[in-house]
């Protein structure tokens, strides 16, 4: 028997509805480190566009989320680096998408920050700057979370 549609709509954390028909997209991301430094990247497109963000993007069929993370930030900024372990999975949901993001912890390996694909800007940060650049609060916490485990 064919079920109907679910047209019903959810709150989400921010307030507002949510449909039920959105489904979530697995993505990936890195917190490259490298001594006291953290790699960043300017969204060029949304969700946050112009924000400071660590690197990462979706997941794509047939890729494993590790795989992803590097290729994100090769992609994204040109950087090398060797994953050091899972970090967290954190939601972001808004009214019209609703992200699964993957982070992992990576020490830099080789190459200089050049913007590529969907970043505007990419650079290393000194870790006493992240506070001061406006990056959403769970961005902040994954990044403070990695410099806790394996930081310089």
């Amino acid at each position: 028997m064919a079920r109907a549609k679910q047209t019903a709509r959810r709150p989400n954390p921010e307030g507002r509805a949510l449909s039920q028909d959105l489904r979530p997209t697995p993505c990936a991301g890195v917190v490259c480190l490298r001594g006291d430094e953290v790699l960043l990247i300017r969204r060029g497109k949304p969700p946050r566009q112009g924000q400071w963000s660590i690197p990462g993007g979706r997941i794509e069929s047939g890729e494993t989320a590790e795989a992803a993370a590097l290729r994100e930030l090769k992609e994204e900024t040109g950087i090398d680096a060797e994953l050091l372990g899972l970090l967290a999975v954190v939601d972001y949901i808004a009214a019209d998408r609703h992200y699964v993001l993957i982070d992992y912890a990576a020490r830099w390996r080789s190459g200089d920050p050049m913007a590529g694909d969907d970043a505007a800007a990419a650079r290393f940060v000194q870790m006493a700057q992240v506070r001061t650049l406006g990056m959403w609060d769970e961005t902040v916490r994954v990044i403070e979370e990695a410099y806790r485990l394996y930081g310089a």
